[in-house]
């Protein structure tokens, strides 16, 4: 089993890897990351990866590279001054498919994560919605941050979603990093369709497990239970009521092999106006009253 103090080495989220394409929208990932630089020093790297179509000639290829490389040069000019905490901004340009050079990138550092717009010209916003969405979940073990509208000035409410699964818990080391990182408030909503007295016995009590991991971290909470036909929905209406500014999901080991329309994390994806963090269920020893299967 992995120790607390281990992960949390491990998982510092330290370099982040952002998508770009040099639309106005793929820049929302970038700026989330220059959100964590101003609590503590990130490298953040940018990735644009050329197309791969064999039909292409040598030349035209030699030009998108010229073009890619002069845009990020602009980008670093315009953006390194806003960073903080001697944070370093970068750039690489690779060749391939979208999904799995970003993937081949984030996986080339142990604490990173991926920073990404959901919307953006060429690929990227087939990349990050939809079905294709969990293609990357499932081919990094590492977070994956996701932003659909204006980025926050602070991350000052993170919603927990609490579900009937077993891997739902996981997401709290990372979460309460978060929320020690930015001071932020953590509401911890216990989820579920059904209004049976057993499932809402096991829900209150994975609830309790992460509410106390998080008072053993001295973090604040508020703790809500809520009961409707549809998880997302629940999640969405709650986070946009209280004006939350981070929903943290798993992206489950079940759903993101086996992709179907309902599952909650595609959903969540396509219908969250608050920006996501998923993460990948691992096993790990939490050592405040729990432990889980993936984390």
């Amino acid at each position: 089993m992995v120790k607390l103090a281990e992960i949390s080495k491990r998982e510092a989220m330290t370099n982040f890897i952002v998508p770009i394409d040099f639309s106005v929208d793929s820049l929302k990932g970038l700026e989330w990351a220059i959100l964590f630089s101003q609590k503590k020093k990130i490298n953040i790297q940018m990735v644009y990866v050329l197309n791969n179509s064999s039909s292409f000639q040598a030349s035209v290829v030699e030009l998108e590279q010229k073009y890619a490389e002069a845009h990020f040069k602009k980008l670093v000019k315009e953006f390194r001054p806003t960073l903080g905490n001697q944070s370093k901004l970068s750039y690489i340009v690779k060749k391939g498919k979208v999904y799995r050079e970003i993937v081949n990138q984030v996986d080339s550092f142990e604490d990173a994560v991926v920073s990404a717009s959901t919307h953006g010209a060429s690929g990227f916003e087939e990349l990050f919605v939809g079905s294709n969405a969990l293609k990357i979940m499932a081919a990094t073990e590492q977070p994956v941050f996701t932003v659909r509208t204006t980025i926050p000035e602070q991350i000052n409410k993170i919603v927990v979603p609490i579900k009937l699964h077993l891997d739902t818990r996981q997401k709290a080391p990372h979460v309460a990093d978060l929320a020690e990182l930015f001071g932020a408030e953590l509401h911890v909503i216990s989820i579920s369709t059904r209004n049976n007295k057993r499932d809402l016995a096991r829900l209150e009590s994975y609830s309790k497990q992460v509410c106390n991991y998080f008072e053993a971290r001295n973090l604040q909470i508020v703790a809500k239970t809520l009961v409707g036909e549809s998880l997302p929905s629940l999640t969405c209406n709650y986070s946009e009521a209280i004006d939350a500014d981070l929903i943290t999901i798993m992206s489950s080991a079940i759903d993101k092999w086996n992709v179907f329309l309902g599952s909650y994390a595609q959903q969540m994806l396509k219908t969250a106006t608050v920006p996501l963090l998923s993460i990948t269920p691992r096993e790990k020893q939490i050592p405040a009253g729990f432990s889980t299967y993936g984390g």
